[in-house]
């Protein structure tokens, strides 16, 4: 089983102000320093226990990929330590150690032995790294003739030959075709039953969501958040769309779960209802109810243009659907202050069973990342339950209808002559 322990990281770089200045200290040994330290880690701790997956989110330049060459070794820190445990192999700039003029197969024998495989161990494994790769007659063409999927495919079948104890993969995997992305990650899914301790950096929502247990956000070089995945993507969508004057706040429901509001707060939200076809508050739905989602509206500073979206999300963060009234074409515009709007819509229940989450947005355009008035999730909680229809599985109530067909069996006649 491999385990992470990282201890109060830190990386910084030399930055000097000219190239003579470089010079100056490289040959006047003993005189005063002539460049400065820019941190780009500082004071980060973290575990990651055997068998856990931690997703790493952060805007490009928070120190990500740093933090994962310094945890595989390719760099060193400036400060704190790293314990690793177990066989690490590591997926982080695509094609790391790969020579361009070799073909795929001469790579996957460099690089295989970089992992820690022998050679008779690459012999063998060499059929089964070909067929998952799926890259055909190129394994024995140069890699500079590899488009970047192909290069990601042959990496990742490489880096993945033997389950290792420990799996830390960067955004490699964002460059690949759907098909192999997941066939990737179902991969990654079966080494996380097997045991596998998982450190993934990606931006994908979904992919956090689904593989991690934990996440953790960084920003400026620090640690801004660890929490669970939903909890941490919520407060990073939020960061994204934080611009001057704007709040970012999260708050702890009655029922642990963490709720995340940012905006301007030009306009803002007054009231959120589920309302049922007898014009009640409600709280618990049946499966193909026809609901409507009733959100009032407080416009405080004049806004030329105002979209409401909403999303469904099940209890795992996964969106179920989502819709605002850009896509719909149907905008309120010039706004003045002091004025309320009521927003209604109206759609079935088509849900499977379970708790499920209402988020709303707030903005100028088709996303609140544009000028985000308000931006909340875990705006509204409510549950479904199946009182009426045939019990199913799954997220959606499909209502298929079915017809069966059935013959009487044909008896074969013989005739003696």
């Amino acid at each position: 089983m491999g385990s992470i322990q990282v201890s109060q990281l830190g990386k910084a770089y030399k930055q000097y102000p000219s190239r003579w200045a470089r010079l100056a200290e490289w040959f006047i040994p003993f005189s005063r320093p002539r460049h400065q330290l820019k941190w780009v880690l500082q004071d980060l701790s973290f575990t990651v226990n055997p068998g856990e997956a931690l997703g790493i989110i952060g805007v490009n330049g928070a120190g990500k990929s740093t933090l994962l060459k310094m945890i595989t070794g390719t760099t060193q820190p400036n400060a704190g330590h790293i314990h690793l445990q177990g066989r690490v192999a590591a997926l982080l700039e695509l094609g790391m150690g790969f020579h361009p003029d070799f073909s795929g197969r001469q790579n996957v024998f460099m690089a295989g032995q970089l992992l820690g495989l022998g050679m008779d161990e690459l012999h063998e494994l060499m059929p089964e790294i070909e067929a998952f790769a799926e890259i055909g007659e190129y394994i024995d063409q140069p890699v500079r003739t590899y488009s970047s999927g192909m290069q990601m495919r042959l990496a990742f079948s490489v880096a993945t030959a033997r389950r290792p104890d420990v799996l830390i993969v960067d955004e490699a995997l964002s460059v690949g075709d759907a098909y192999f992305q997941h066939k990737s990650f179902a991969r990654i899914r079966e080494f996380r039953k097997a045991g596998t301790t998982l450190l993934i950096v990606s931006h994908d929502r979904q992919a956090i969501q689904n593989l991690c247990d934990r996440a953790i956000l960084l920003a400026n070089g620090k640690l801004a958040l660890e929490g669970s995945p939903e909890e941490v993507m919520d407060f990073y969508s939020a960061m994204l769309a934080e611009k001057e004057q704007q709040t970012v706040r999260q708050e702890r429901l009655e029922s642990g779960q963490v709720r995340t509001i940012s905006g301007t707060g030009e306009a803002g939200f007054a009231d959120i209802a589920l309302i049922n076809d007898q014009g009640q508050r409600v709280d618990v739905v049946s499966v193909g109810a026809m609901v409507t989602l009733e959100v009032t509206v407080d416009v405080r500073a004049d806004v030329p243009r105002l979209v409401l979206g909403f999303m469904i999300k099940d209890r795992m963060g996964q969106a179920m659907y989502g819709i605002n009234t850009h896509r719909l074409n149907q905008p309120v515009e010039n706004l003045k202050a002091g004025e309320q709007v009521v927003y209604r819509f109206k759609f079935p229940a088509r849900l499977g069973k379970g708790n499920y989450s209402i988020a709303l947005s707030l903005s100028r355009f088709d996303s609140h990342l544009d000028t985000n008035y308000e931006w909340r999730d875990f705006a509204l909680v409510f549950h479904v339950i199946n009182i009426k229809q045939a019990d199913f599985v799954g997220c959606a109530w499909l209502d298929s209808d079915v017809s069966i067909e059935r013959s009487e069996a044909v008896v074969a006649a013989t005739v003696e002559g």
